[in-house]
């Protein structure tokens, strides 16, 4: 397999070593011709931005499928990575894409969704012997879920509904009617394989170009998997499924600053007394994999390994839950003698007990402070700047967080004279000052949203918790960039000691 296509995993670095300070954008909020941005030049533009900028951590969220909301933390598959990244650059360079589909404004998914077809044919008839034989080994590599990913992708085309919903062969994954299925959608497998081979070698070209400029890549990891899945359909035996598919319960919070009724995330739950009696070989598969595709990795709702939220199937919201234990000590344990190099963050937001501290602790993980939640509750406040510990990530704010300036606007008149109070009252206008905090942070890890970077209010936040509409969808220009911004950014991350 050639240099963009090997996924084997070679990252040797410690993220805590030094201090570093990045910047948190998704691929979909990039520039470019289509509806989200994509894995092209303006990938590359931005890697060069960062190192200008004396960034050398660039933040994404999931990068899985996602669904009709277009959530991130809601994919289909935990392995494949979303189309819609995809970069039609790549498939015309090589000669597999003859033509650009015309577009009026962006390129829409559909468009997008048949030239990647077109490249598919395109790379039957014309790509070189290397290219034929570099995808077949990338199938045979990867097989192990993309044999599964590809069949269900093609049964979900053919049965237009969710899994649960198709006749009962196909439901229950009877061998006859898979390998009917596998028999009778075999062109449709293909084109999915291909277009996972696509993403894969655009994904880790752009990882070796930011790592060859001593960029980091930082992922994240949902702890749930989304209902309709690949791999909830091909492994029911891990999740707490009724028999005709539907889940017993599901998973949420609780009520918390970001929603009076908590927020029903309606993943199933593990058994967890299945995984571990299999070894934890579904999480070790899950990380190994996502660990050659960044850096390190945020871990979401890391307090759900220490004890989950529990919520019937058929309540409407989270309210009526219950706190379960889950086995995270024994888990991270497993992991850490599986891939000694895996390099991990906890997302440690929101109701966190002393048992999930202690367990952050003991597998030191690095935790997260947000400076948004740090002006309240007095001195106490361990979000405050002085509390915060080497081993941290600290934020100005997160993708569910309103954008810093948004925060500070939407303040009353007493909290923000707090805020600048704290802040020094400084010359500069916000978010910078909030910036300047984040870096100066004992924090060995700072984060800025590229929201703060160019100064957005909150009409650019990028999602607001339990909400399922207008999210996810936000995207920057280059032209918002100020000239002054690189110089900015590069001497503030010079005189406070990162990167």
């Amino acid at each position: 397999m050639n240099e963009a296509a090997d996924i084997s995993n070679t990252s040797t670095h410690q993220l805590l070593t030094r201090r570093r300070a990045g910047i948190l954008l998704h691929i979909t909020s990039l520039p470019g011709a289509g509806v989200v941005g994509d894995l092209g030049s303006d990938a590359y533009r931005f890697v060069d931005f960062l190192v200008s900028a004396g960034m050398c951590v660039w933040q994404i969220l999931p990068i899985g499928p996602t669904m009709h909301d277009n959530s991130p933390y809601q994919s289909n598959s935990m392995y494949a990575g979303n189309p819609r990244l995809i970069s039609l650059e790549m498939p015309q360079e090589r000669g597999w894409l003859e033509e650009t589909p015309a577009a009026e404004g962006k390129l829409s998914d559909e468009a997008k969704a048949y030239a990647v077809k077109l490249a598919w044919e395109g790379f039957k008839e014309r790509a070189s012997e290397g290219d034929q034989a570099d995808f077949q080994r990338f199938s045979a590599e990867q097989g192990w879920w993309l044999e599964d990913y590809a069949l269900f992708q093609a049964l979900r085309a053919e049965e237009k509904g969710c899994w649960w919903d198709w006749h009962k062969t196909l439901r229950d994954r009877e061998p006859q009617g898979l390998a009917m299925a596998r028999a009778r959608l075999k062109h449709l497998i293909e084109a999915t394989k291909f277009e996972q081979y696509l993403f894969y070698t655009q994904w880790l070209s752009l990882k070796h170009y930011a790592n060859e400029r001593g960029v980091l890549l930082f992922g994240d990891v949902p702890i749930f998997v989304a209902h309709d899945s690949a791999e909830v359909w091909a492994h029911r035996e891990f999740f707490d499924l009724l028999e005709d598919g539907h889940p017993r319960v599901v998973a949420g919070v609780p009520p918390d600053y970001f929603s009076e009724t908590g927020q029903r995330w309606g993943n199933p739950l593990y058994r967890w007394d299945v995984m571990e009696a299999d070894g934890f070989s579904f999480w070790i598969n899950r990380l190994k994999v996502q660990s050659t595709l960044f850096d390190f990795l945020r871990i979401d709702h890391f307090r759900g390994f220490e004890a989950y939220w529990e919520i019937p199937a058929t309540e409407e919201t989270a309210i009526n839950g219950h706190w379960v234990k889950a086995p995270g000590e024994r888990l991270f344990s497993k992991l850490y003698q599986a891939l000694p190099h895996l390099e991990l963050v906890a997302e440690d937001l929101g109701i966190i007990t002393p048992e999930v501290e202690a367990m952050r602790k003991a597998h030191e993980l690095p935790g997260m402070k947000i400076l948004q939640f740090a002006f309240s509750g007095g001195a106490d406040n361990p979000y405050l700047p002085f509390h915060h510990t080497r081993d941290s990530v600290v934020y100005t704010g997160t993708h569910d967080n309103d954008t810093t300036l948004g925060w500070y606007t939407s303040l009353d008149d007493a909290s923000r004279g707090f805020v600048d109070d704290y802040l020094g009252r400084s010359s500069e206008v916000m978010p910078w000052p909030m910036i300047r905090s984040a870096l100066a942070s004992r924090a060995n890890l700072a984060i800025i949203p590229m929201q703060d970077v160019l100064g957005l209010g909150a009409d650019h936040r990028m999602n607001t918790p339990g909400t399922t509409e207008g999210n996810w969808d936000w995207r920057f220009n280059w032209d918002q960039i100020e000239p002054d911004t690189v110089e900015r950014l590069l001497h503030r991350v010079s005189i406070y000691g990162r990167c």
